[in-house]
């Protein structure tokens, strides 16, 4: 397996961005991690409510408007991930500039579409 992705924001709703990236990174061989604010279950991948310790943590994409992005900034940087993914909706100019200044690349792009382009 590649290394993993958590989604964070992540929903069981199937018209959310967040389930479908969750069904796409899969099906790409990712290895996928979710946290969302109410437990459930995508493709078998259960979405969690806690914030979980993983040293393994490549990519974050967040799901999550700013405004709720703020209680997750520390956990997100403990994690050490290479990169963020701020899909639309969720740049966050505070969030990116802690990550560059921890080493972590942010990135304003949609997950989906770098899937789908071989840019992921």
């Amino acid at each position: 397996m590649k290394n993993k992705t958590l989604v964070l924001g992540a929903s069981e709703n199937p018209s959310r961005y967040s389930n479908m990236a969750v069904k796409k990174l899969l099906s790409k061989g990712q290895s996928v991690m979710a946290i969302g604010k109410v437990k459930g279950n995508i493709d078998g991948i259960d979405i969690l409510t806690d914030k979980v310790d993983t040293s393994d943590v490549d990519t974050v994409t967040l799901y999550l408007n700013p405004l709720h992005q703020q209680p997750y900034y520390d956990y997100i940087l403990s994690l050490r991930p290479r990169r963020i993914i701020f899909n639309p909706g969720t740049e966050n100019e505070e969030l990116e500039t802690l990550a560059e200044k921890n080493g972590i690349q942010p990135v304003e792009a949609c997950t989906l579409v770098m899937l789908s382009t071989g840019q992921y």
